[in-house]
């Protein structure tokens, strides 16, 4: 998986563990002779909806390879977490959480 993040950066360095840990995974899929998929993050729930109008917006924690949907109780309240695409958080590899 290769991800990619749209919008602002935050104060420098400021998550540096969480991109490093992405990067390995993304090597990883190279690793093997594929393409990773691109997984595009972002920083709002309407920048991630301006992107894909007709799926479902989730909220990603990369750490753990889980999204929640809107309506469980960890939607857009972590300090790793980012707004994404549903579809592309399939493809990706990323796995949903039930509500």
């Amino acid at each position: 998986m290769r991800l990619a993040q749209d919008g602002s950066s935050d104060k420098a360095g400021g998550h540096r563990p969480l991109w490093l840990v992405l990067t390995a995974l993304a090597l990883s899929g190279t690793a093997c002779g594929q393409s990773p998929p691109v997984l595009t993050v972002y920083r709002t729930e309407d920048q991630a909806q301006t992107h894909c109008p007709k799926d479902a917006v989730v909220w990603l924690e990369p750490l753990g390879g889980t999204y929640y949907l809107k309506g469980h109780g960890s939607y857009g309240r972590s300090n790793t977490g980012r707004y994404a695409c549903r579809g592309e958080a399939d493809a990706a590899g990323m796995h949903g959480t039930p509500n």
